[in-house]
């Protein structure tokens, strides 16, 4: 479900001639309103700093922010220049090469990436729940298609693992267009495929088909494709106690008086174990701007700058369960803010 926030209507006012390209979508008519798209996991983080925007710059009127998932934002901030397509795509993974290439034969050549803090993709259960420990390697052979190569057969978490418990194997996820899906396929269904040595040796040989055996999950029923919004699944886990759900760190942080965290590798999903990297599951979360927008679009350097004022340790983001970024990186994405960095293709992958 797409979830949008705006506190006033988009209003039709034109952009002057010297707005650059952004002003120059006559068919999409003119915007005077900053237009996001993109993660779930950023949304509440971007929607902050809307809020706070607005406050500060009093007469701006309100961004809209969509959560469209990270894929499919990315689609919608590739898919051209003007005042019709967004301004900013919120990720919760870095843009992809592919995705960069689509920008460009689009138009949208001058792209700013800011890294605007760090996340994990975090596994939970309801209080109520049996005490999850996991691996990623238990969890890919749980969630695989075709664990190794071979039919999943595993109907209950003990099937993978006898020290595991004897339920059925229940799991809410983002869905494919999501970024935390990306992230959840490379960051823990790789690492468990490759506790195979075979699979480490495929991957060098043929990658198409290790993605496909390592990342693809199983559709029967075990893992349960829960759409974009990640508070359904906090839900879900509160009427099915046996289930485990994920999503991004900020949702069991906010939610710990319903849910508990599992461990990965006996590592515990905190603030500090995802800021250190000791925890299995970090990732980098990111907004990508169009350069060409931000002197066309009203409110639109002061909205980054707003975003580059709240990441700090002892900012409000980290109140709202964003986690800051090592210092060397905050700097690096300040500049980028400053400056109107560009980023380079031959950075992506």
């Amino acid at each position: 479900m797409i979830k949008t926030i705006a506190i006033l209507a988009v209003s039709a006012l034109a952009l002057t001639a010297c707005q650059d390209q952004a002003g120059g979508d006559s068919a999409a008519g003119a915007r005077d309103q900053i237009r996001a798209v993109g993660s779930s996991t950023v949304f509440p983080f971007a929607t902050a700093v809307a809020e706070q925007f607005v406050n500060n710059n009093p007469g701006m009127k309100s961004p809209i922010i969509e959560s469209t998932g990270t894929g499919a934002g990315m689609k919608l901030f590739c898919a051209g220049v003007g005042a019709g397509h967004p301004d900013i795509e919120d990720a919760s993974r870095r843009m992809k090469a592919s995705e960069f290439e689509d920008c460009q034969k689009n138009g949208v050549t001058d792209i700013i990436e800011v890294q605007v803090g760090i996340d994990g993709i975090a596994f939970a259960e309801s209080k109520k729940g049996p005490k999850f420990k996991l691996t990623p390697k238990q969890i890919y052979e749980a969630l695989a298609a075709n664990p190794y190569g071979k039919p999943n057969t595993a109907e209950k978490w003990s099937d993978v693992d006898s020290s595991l418990p004897g339920i059925a194997i229940s799991v809410f996820g983002p869905p494919s267009t999501s970024g935390t899906r990306d992230a959840f396929s490379e960051l823990v269904m790789e690492k468990g495929c490759k506790s195979d040595p075979a699979m480490e040796a495929l991957k060098k040989t043929d990658e198409d088909k290790f993605k496909d055996i390592c990342t693809k999950v199983r559709e029967d029923g075990k893992y349960v494709d829960s759409g974009e919004n990640d508070n359904l699944i906090v839900q879900k886990l509160g009427a099915n106690p046996n289930a485990v759900g994920i999503f991004g760190y900020s949702f069991l942080e906010e939610n710990q008086d319903s849910i508990n965290g599992i461990p990965l590798n006996d590592i515990e999903p905190t603030y500090d174990t995802i800021a250190s990297g000791n925890y299995p599951g970090a990732r980098p979360l990111y907004i990508y701007v169009k350069k060409a927008h931000v002197t066309a679009i009203p409110g639109l350097k002061e909205y980054l700058a707003e975003f580059a004022g709240a990441w700090g340790t002892d900012g409000y983001l980290v109140k709202r369960g964003l986690i800051a970024a090592p210092d060397a990186v905050r700097a690096a994405s300040a500049d980028a803010v400053k400056n109107l960095t560009v980023l380079q293709a031959s950075s992506l992958k």
